[in-house]
Protein backbone atom coordinates (compact mmCIF):
# COMPACT_ATOMS: atom_id res chain seq x y z
CA UNK A 1 0.00 0.00 0.00
CA UNK A 2 1.46 3.35 -1.05
CA UNK A 3 1.61 6.16 1.48
CA UNK A 4 0.80 9.73 0.44
CA UNK A 5 1.81 12.70 2.58
CA UNK A 6 -0.70 15.48 1.89
CA UNK A 7 0.51 18.98 2.71
CA UNK A 8 -2.39 21.43 2.50
CA UNK A 9 -3.15 24.47 4.66
CA UNK A 10 -6.88 24.50 3.88
CA UNK A 11 -8.53 21.97 6.25
CA UNK A 12 -11.48 21.22 3.95
CA UNK A 13 -9.24 20.39 0.99
CA UNK A 14 -6.92 18.35 3.20
CA UNK A 15 -9.83 16.31 4.60
CA UNK A 16 -11.28 15.77 1.13
CA UNK A 17 -7.96 14.62 -0.36
CA UNK A 18 -7.42 12.25 2.58
CA UNK A 19 -10.90 10.79 2.21
CA UNK A 20 -10.60 10.33 -1.57
CA UNK A 21 -7.21 8.62 -1.31
CA UNK A 22 -8.16 6.38 1.60
CA UNK A 23 -11.30 5.25 -0.24
CA UNK A 24 -9.02 4.18 -3.10
CA UNK A 25 -6.79 2.16 -0.77
CA UNK A 26 -3.93 4.58 -0.14
CA UNK A 27 -2.52 5.23 3.30
CA UNK A 28 -2.40 8.97 4.04
CA UNK A 29 -0.46 11.21 6.35
CA UNK A 30 -1.24 14.89 6.61
CA UNK A 31 0.41 18.18 7.47
CA UNK A 32 -0.85 21.75 7.39
CA UNK A 33 2.62 23.34 7.29
CA UNK A 34 5.97 22.68 5.70
CA UNK A 35 7.54 22.24 9.14
CA UNK A 36 4.98 19.58 10.08
CA UNK A 37 5.67 17.78 6.80
CA UNK A 38 9.42 17.85 7.36
CA UNK A 39 8.91 16.37 10.83
CA UNK A 40 6.93 13.50 9.32
CA UNK A 41 9.52 12.97 6.59
CA UNK A 42 12.33 12.89 9.16
CA UNK A 43 10.53 10.15 11.09
CA UNK A 44 10.44 6.41 10.52
CA UNK A 45 7.24 6.49 8.45
CA UNK A 46 7.66 5.41 4.82
CA UNK A 47 6.31 8.04 2.42
CA UNK A 48 5.98 7.26 -1.29
CA UNK A 49 4.35 10.44 -2.58
CA UNK A 50 4.28 14.06 -1.48
CA UNK A 51 1.04 15.82 -2.52
CA UNK A 52 1.82 19.45 -1.76
CA UNK A 53 -0.01 22.70 -2.29
CA UNK A 54 2.37 25.16 -3.93
CA UNK A 55 1.14 28.04 -1.75
CA UNK A 56 1.17 27.37 1.99
CA UNK A 57 0.11 30.02 4.52
CA UNK A 58 0.36 32.75 1.90
CA UNK A 59 3.95 31.91 0.93
CA UNK A 60 3.96 31.68 -2.86
CA UNK A 61 6.83 29.17 -2.98
CA UNK A 62 6.54 27.25 0.28
CA UNK A 63 5.36 24.07 -1.44
CA UNK A 64 8.09 24.26 -4.07
CA UNK A 65 10.76 24.74 -1.41
CA UNK A 66 9.30 21.94 0.72
CA UNK A 67 9.31 19.51 -2.19
CA UNK A 68 12.98 20.21 -2.94
CA UNK A 69 13.94 19.68 0.70
CA UNK A 70 11.77 16.57 0.96
CA UNK A 71 13.41 14.94 -2.06
CA UNK A 72 16.84 15.74 -0.64
CA UNK A 73 15.78 13.90 2.54
CA UNK A 74 14.10 11.02 0.68
CA UNK A 75 15.57 10.77 -2.85
CA UNK A 76 12.97 8.28 -4.16
CA UNK A 77 10.03 10.47 -3.15
CA UNK A 78 7.56 11.30 -5.92
CA UNK A 79 5.90 14.73 -5.98
CA UNK A 80 2.49 16.02 -7.01
CA UNK A 81 2.09 19.80 -6.79
CA UNK A 82 -1.46 21.11 -6.40
CA UNK A 83 -2.45 24.68 -7.16
CA UNK A 84 -5.43 26.84 -8.04
CA UNK A 85 -3.17 29.25 -9.91
CA UNK A 86 -2.13 29.22 -13.53
CA UNK A 87 1.59 28.58 -13.41
CA UNK A 88 3.97 30.70 -15.43
CA UNK A 89 6.80 29.09 -17.35
CA UNK A 90 9.17 30.60 -14.80
CA UNK A 91 7.34 28.90 -11.94
CA UNK A 92 7.19 25.59 -13.82
CA UNK A 93 10.98 25.71 -14.17
CA UNK A 94 11.23 25.69 -10.35
CA UNK A 95 9.34 22.40 -10.06
CA UNK A 96 11.18 19.13 -9.64
CA UNK A 97 11.77 17.11 -12.82
CA UNK A 98 9.37 14.18 -13.10
CA UNK A 99 6.77 15.79 -10.85
CA UNK A 100 3.11 16.24 -11.71
CA UNK A 101 0.93 19.37 -11.51
CA UNK A 102 -2.64 18.86 -10.28
CA UNK A 103 -4.89 21.87 -10.81
CA UNK A 104 -7.48 22.74 -8.18
CA UNK A 105 -10.30 22.08 -7.99
CA UNK A 106 -9.55 18.48 -8.92
CA UNK A 107 -11.72 15.40 -9.22
CA UNK A 108 -11.04 11.93 -7.86
CA UNK A 109 -10.16 10.80 -11.38
CA UNK A 110 -7.67 13.65 -11.83
CA UNK A 111 -6.03 12.85 -8.50
CA UNK A 112 -5.80 9.15 -9.38
CA UNK A 113 -4.46 9.98 -12.85
CA UNK A 114 -1.72 12.08 -11.23
CA UNK A 115 -0.72 9.11 -9.08
CA UNK A 116 -0.86 6.83 -12.10
CA UNK A 117 1.46 9.18 -14.02
CA UNK A 118 3.98 8.69 -11.23
CA UNK A 119 3.39 4.91 -11.38
CA UNK A 120 2.06 4.80 -7.84
CA UNK A 121 -0.63 2.31 -6.95
CA UNK A 122 -2.66 1.82 -3.79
Amino acid sequence: MATVLIVEDQPQILALAQSLLEEEGYKTLSAATADDALTILAGAEVVDVLLVDIILSGDMQAGIDLAKHAVEMKPGLKVIYSTALTLTDGTKELLLPGSVILEKPYTVDELLTSLSELRVRS
